[in-house]
């Protein structure tokens, strides 16, 4: 009869916590500000009879958005850095199963 071991295994580990912002949803908003940037430009300006308002639009929008996602992924990268400062260290400590995972012949279903 083998004799279980009754201490636990207590790893503790130090790690970093820190709320970082996700790169993807500020290049798409920086991308649908700059579409909106350039509507105000191409449709809110006097209408100039050598261009067509549309062309105007089409024009601004790739420059525009390109310039918004540049610049909202400077500012997701700001955000980055401020919040490499503001990271908090923490201790975790390894807690054992108190129900042991299923192996592969046992699929969980009764």
């Amino acid at each position: 009869m083998a004799s279980e071991d009754t201490t636990p295994n207590t790893a503790h580990r130090e790690i970093t916590v820190r709320r970082a912002p996700k790169f993807v949803p500020f290049m798409i908003l920086g991308a649908v500000v700059g579409a909106i940037v350039a509507a105000i430009i191409a449709y809110g300006r006097p209408a100039d009879p050598a261009y067509d308002a549309s062309t105007v639009f089409g024009f601004f929008l790739i420059v525009c958005i390109g310039g918004g996602v540049i610049l909202f992924s400077i500012l997701a990268l700001i955000l980055d850095r401020l919040s490499v400062k503001r990271s908090e260290r923490a201790v975790v400590e390894a807690v054992p199963d108190s129900v042991p995972d299923a192996g592969p012949d046992d699929d969980g279903v009764s």
